[in-house]
């Protein structure tokens, strides 16, 4: 199966995108799939913010892209575009990092005004970076990732959807779309 890498572009530790990758990577891992995550909120803000290439948590980043065979990128919106911690990351890593990758873009925002973020904000981006596929990407909103307790982190039409867009990244690489009981 397939090496991915799951990126939450979220600067909050609490974050409602990072618990939408996780329900994501989980489905992903039922598939066969071997996910790594990274949280750029991890990496050390002095390397991000002064572009220091060669800080060793950058190097570590940049290896973890080379290496993987799809790349799941998730952030939140804010004024209509992807994070700027998200960018910071984007920013240091090579040119065309994601030469030959399958990449699923993801999003979430408090209103349906930023669904179109990930097509004008995110996917150029990704694109100049030479991803060989962006399959499509998907937006949530905020309100419809729950709590970490109860029946899930997703709200039963959400987690049908995210599961629809996982089944089609995870065909894209090449692995098993076994359908698998919702968990939301």
């Amino acid at each position: 199966m397939a090496r991915i890498l799951s990126v939450s572009g979220s600067p909050s530790p609490t974050s409602r995108t990072t618990r939408l990758l996780r329900h994501l990577d989980e489905r992903l891992g039922w598939q066969g799939h071997d996910v790594t995550n990274l949280e750029v909120r991890t990496l050390p803000a002095q390397a991000l913010l002064g572009a220091d290439f060669r800080d060793p948590a950058i190097v570590a980043a940049t290896e973890l892209f080379a290496r993987a065979d799809g790349i799941v990128i998730g952030t939140p919106v804010y004024k209509a575009a992807y994070s700027g911690l998200l960018k910071s990351l984007l920013d240091l890593l090579p040119q065309y990092a994601l030469t030959g990758k399958t990449v699923l873009p993801l999003a979430t925002g408090g209103s349906t005004a930023h669904v179109l973020a990930i097509d004008y904000a995110l996917r150029p981006v990704l694109s100049s970076m030479g991803a060989a596929h962006i399959v499509p990407g998907w937006f949530t909103l905020d309100k419809d990732i729950t709590g970490e307790g109860g029946a899930g982190p997703l709200t039963p039409a959400a987690a049908k959807a995210v599961e629809e867009v996982t089944d089609y990244f995870s065909a894209a690489l090449g692995g098993r779309t076994n359908t698998f009981a919702s968990t939301g």
